[in-house]
C-alpha cells in the first residue's frame, strides 16, 4: 500500500479516476474540502493515510456493526480465503448463508445471493413486472435504490448531494414506467393507483429511508402501503438494504409487523465484502431462471469470501444481540447533540432508530424529501468539518444516515458526544 499523504494520493486519483473518487459522495463536494484516504481501519476507528485516527460515524455506510476488522469476521475470511477466491459453481457458503437469511426473515421463502445493493434492487423489480406482466413501478422521492435506470429517478444518497435527482443517461423512456411519490403520504399512494388502473407492477421503498439522511416511517405508513398493494396485486419491494439487521434481527419489517413480497438485502450479509441478496415469496421468486421466465445471473453471486464474513456477522448478531445497546449509544449522540444545539438557539431535529439517524438543521419536523432538503447544507458543512477537527468522521453530506458500531461503546461515545457538543457550540 502507498505510503503517501491525502493530498498526494487524491492528486494522483483526479488525474485517473472521475473526481478522483470511486462513489460520489467520497469527493467531499457537499461539505467543502478535499477527501482523506483510509490506510486502515479496526473498531470503531479510521486511521488516515495521514496518521489521524478518527471516530468513525459510517462503518462503511452500514456493514460494520460489530466494528471494523472484527477479528471473527477476519478469521472466517482468513479460512475461506485458504480455499479460494471464487469458483463459478455452488458452494456451500451459499446454502448457509440462505439458511441464516430465511431464519432471520420470515418473509423470505426463497432467497437469490447476487453482488451489491444495486443488483438486488434492480433484480426485484424485473422479477416484479415479470411476475405481474405489468410495466410500471412506484417508488418514493428521497429513497435511493441504487443506480440501475429504472430507479434513479428523485434518488437520495449521492444524487441529492450532487444536484442530480435525475441522472444524465436515463431514457425519459425508462422514467416513464416509474411513478414518483411523496414518503408517507398515503393519499398520494392512493391517487397513484387510481391513475394507473392495472397497470402497477410494484411499490418499492426503503421503509426507513436512509439515504436523505434519516426519516422514519410515519404510524400506519407502511401498513397503508401493504394494504393497497394486496388489494391491487402489486408485488410490495421493502428495500432493507441498509437497514436489514442493523435496525433488528429482521429488519424494519420486523418492527412494524409487515409482511413484504419482496426483500433486497445487502451490506450487512457481507461482513464488509461486496454482496446483495433478494429473496421473499417462493412463488414470486420461482418466476426466476432456471425455474422461470425472468433471467438474472452473475459470476460472482454468492462469492465464498463475502458470505464467510457475512455469515460470521450474522453469527455474531444472534450471539451478542447488541440492538438494545446500540439503541442506548445512537441514544446519547443524539441527546448531546440536541442539548448543544438548545443552548445554542440553533434548529435541529435528530430523527433515529436504533444504531442510524440523522441531524437535520431545521425548524421542520422531518418527515419526507422536501422537510429533509430544508436542513441548511452549509451550516451542516461547518458542522461537520468541525468534528473531523475534533477526530469525528460523520457522513461528508447533510443528506445521508450516520451509522453506530457496538464498538462505539466507551471511551468512543464519550469522545464522540464532546466533539459533536462542542462542533455545534461553535457554529
Amino acid at each position: 500500500m502507498s505510503s503517501l499523504a491525502s493530498p498526494d494520493l487524491f492528486a494522483r486519483a483526479q488525474r485517473l479516476i472521475p473526481g478522483g473518487v470511486n462513489s460520489p459522495v467520497r469527493a467531499f463536494r457537499s461539505v467543502g474540502g478535499a477527501p482523506f484516504f483510509t490506510r486502515s481501519a479496526r473498531g470503531a476507528t479510521l486511521t488516515t493515510a495521514d496518521g489521524r485516527e478518527l471516530i468513525d460515524f459510517v462503518c462503511t455506510w452500514g456493514p460494520a456493526i460489530h466494528g471494523h476488522n472484527h477479528p471473527r469476521i477476519r478469521e472466517a475470511i482468513t479460512d475461506a480465503l485458504s480455499r479460494g477466491t471464487s469458483f463459478g459453481t455452488p458452494n456451500p457458503y451459499e446454502v448457509e448463508m440462505a439458511e441464516l437469511i430465511v431464519s432471520f426473515f420470515p418473509s423470505i421463502q426463497k432467497v437469490r445471493m447476487c453482488s451489491s445493493g444495486t443488483e438486488a434492487t434492480m433484480s426485484a423489480i424485473r422479477l416484479a413486472r415479470g411476475y405481474t406482466g405489468r410495466d410500471k413501478i412506484i417508488k418514493f422521492a428521497g429513497c435511493y435504490h441504487g443506480h440501475s435506470d429504472s430507479l434513479l429517478v428523485s434518488a437520495g444518497s449521492g444524487a441529492l448531494t450532487h444536484g442530480h435527482p435525475d441522472s444524465a443517461g436515463v431514457p425519459a423512456a425508462f422514467a416513464r414506467e416509474t411513478v414518483v411519490l411523496p414518503f408517507n403520504d398515503p393519499a398520494a399512494l392512493d391517487a397513484a393507483f387510481a391513475a394507473n388502473p392495472g397497470q402497477i407492477a410494484a411499490v418499492i421503498l426503503e421503509p426507513y429511508i436512509g439515504n436523505v439522511g434519516f426519516i422514519q416511517a410515519e404510524p400506519g405508513f407502511l401498513q397503508h402501503v401493504r394494504a393497497v398493494t394486496a388489494r391491487e396485486n402489486a408485488v410490495l419491494i421493502f428495500d432493507e438494504v441498509m437497514t436489514g439487521f442493523r435496525l433488528s434481527r429482521g429488519g424494519v419489517q420486523q418492527l412494524e409487523n409487515i409482511v413484504p413480497d419482496l426483500t433486497c438485502l445487502g451490506k450487512i450479509i457481507g461482513g464488509g465484502l461486496p454482496v446483495g441478496a433478494f429473496g421473499g415469496r417462493a412463488e414470486i421468486m420461482d418466476k426466476l431462471a432456471p425455474l422461470g421466465p425472468v433471467y438474472q445471473a452473475g459470476t460472482l453471486s454468492g462469492n465464498p469470501l463475502a458470505l464467510a464474513a457475512g455469515i460470521a456477522q450474522l453469527r455474531l448478531l444472534d450471539e451478542l444481540d447488541p440492538y438494545a445497546r446500540l439503541d442506548t449509544l445512537g441514544r446519547r449522540v443524539r441527546d448531546a447533540a440536541l442539548a448543544a444545539a438548545r443552548t445554542k438557539g440553533i434548529a435541529l431535529q435528530a430523527p433515529g432508530c436504533g444504531s442510524m439517524f440523522s441531524l437535520f438543521f431545521t425548524e421542520q419536523r422531518v418527515h419526507d424529501l422536501p422537510s429533509a432538503m430544508s436542513s441548511d447544507a452549509k451550516l451542516f458543512g461547518r458542522f461537520f468539518h468541525a468534528c473531523l477537527a475534533g477526530g469525528v468522521y460523520l457522513p461528508p453530506s447533510a443528506y445521508e444516515a450516520w451509522f453506530l458500531s457496538s464498538a462505539h461503546e466507551g471511551a468512543a461515545i464519550d469522545r464522540a458526544c464532546e466533539v459533536v457538543s462542542s462542533a455545534i457550540a461553535g457554529l
